[in-house]
């Protein structure tokens, strides 16, 4: 288990004292977070890892997990996708079983903590079925530029109960809510095991352990099967990519235990490839390790990203913090990390013959992955690693219970 002093080699002292300074003056208080999942996505993972090390030097910070059925999970993710802009229907049964599942989970979880924070709009009307003693914050971590109107005027009723709403941009501040809001964005753990250096004989035996030929070069997107990450267009620019250079495709997913439509995604992909010329350049990897993923990445010589929409994007900064270029859309908070022409390449998120271009060259330009690689690690490392979030959240706790 880390502590926060095993980050000093690669962020520095200055930031370990100032959040070492910022928690003792909240050692007192208990906090807890609420979420909807302990893995799969960017959510968990950064609670995965900002939690205990929280703990371990003094912040006493719990964790909670809302326990929902697969109806609810349907709901949910219809939340998302509205949110994110699709025009979907919100029925009162579905209302019904949303509000009903939390307010079972509120009779088995009790709220006696000095600040409470909720993620994201599975756990959202929790507030409802408490006295609320204590400040509620309200962390999204969904795109929230252009909600369908019928899905965030639902939740709208219930974000205004709350005292403190966190976004990951700028572009997703609401003015039609009551709670103050602020920006906290995103961050990667760089000791864990999807991020941490590893050696070449692990990075070729977790290679070769997924069929993947390490001697042929590699383009990956790693995401959930999801269409906001539209893996369609992956496989089509990969197509018009393999007519040109002589290189495989992995795509590396996974399933979040509160997205219930990643199989079928899967199974509608696996349908694409068997109709591709180049099928058998082209590896699924599912529910792969950490190592692997790190691995893979680490291998790769082009990552790719071709969400349409995304909340921020983590996977893009993992990609960058072991020197390997990102070309990918320019939605979300991919820009942030993507410095068009400096650590990667951006297009708007219907581009297909730009990103065939960026990868294409790439790949056959050992110097100019270098170059984007090196300068793409030293902007994740200033900007995007988990004590930068920790000292960002101690700001909030402090303003609330100090």
């Amino acid at each position: 288990m880390r502590n926060l002093s095993d980050y000093r080699k690669i962020v520095g002292q200055k930031i370990v004292d100032e959040i070492h300074s910022k928690a003792e003056s909240i050692s007192d208080k208990h906090i807890v977070f609420i979420n909807s999942t302990y893995q799969g996505g960017g959510v968990a993972e950064m609670l995965n890892s900002m939690i205990p090390t929280f703990n371990k030097i003094g912040v006493k910070l719990g964790w909670r997990v809302l326990h929902g059925t697969p109806d609810f999970f349907n709901v949910t993710k219809m939340f998302h996708n509205g949110l994110q802009g699709e025009d979907v229907k919100l029925t009162e049964n579905k209302k019904n079983i949303y509000y009903e599942t939390n307010e079972k989970f509120a009779t088995i979880s009790h709220m006696r903590h000095d600040l409470v924070v909720i993620h994201d709009p599975q756990p959202m009307s929790l507030i409802d079925f408490y006295a609320k003693e204590q400040p509620w914050i309200f962390r999204f971590h969904i795109d929230l530029s252009n909600p369908n109107q019928e899905v965030w005027n639902y939740l709208k009723q219930f974000i205004n109960k709350y005292d403190h709403m966190v976004v990951s941009k700028e572009e997703y501040r609401r003015d039609d809510i009551k709670p103050q809001q602020s920006i906290i964005q995103p961050a990667i753990d760089p000791l864990s095991y999807k991020n941490k250096e590893l050696s070449e004989t692990i990075i070729q035996k977790n290679l070769s352990e997924s069929g993947i030929d390490s001697n042929k070069p590699i383009i990956t997107q790693v995401s959930r099967f999801d269409k906001w990450k539209n893996p369609f267009d992956v496989i089509k620019i990969f197509e018009k990519v393999r007519e040109k250079s002589n290189c495989q495709l992995v795509m590396a997913g996974s399933f979040a235990t509160d997205d219930p439509e990643g199989q079928m995604m899967l199974e509608q992909v696996k349908k694409m490839i068997e109709k591709c010329k180049y099928k058998n350049d082209i590896n699924i990897v599912l529910e792969g390790t950490d190592i692997f993923i790190n691995a893979l990445q680490r291998s790769a010589s082009v990552v790719i990203q071709k969400s349409s929409r995304e909340g921020f994007g983590l996977v893009v900064a993992e990609a960058l913090y072991k020197g390997t270029p990102v070309v990918s859309t320019n939605v979300g908070g991919i820009p942030f990390q993507v410095i068009n022409n400096k650590t990667g390449y951006l297009h708007s998120p219907h581009e297909i013959d730009g990103f065939v271009k960026n990868i294409s060259n790439l790949l056959e330009n050992d110097k100019l992955r270098e170059t984007l690689g090196q300068q793409g690690k030293e902007h994740v490392t200033k900007n995007f690693l988990i004590t930068r979030l920790m000292s960002n959240w101690l700001d909030l706790f402090q303003r609330y219970l100090s």
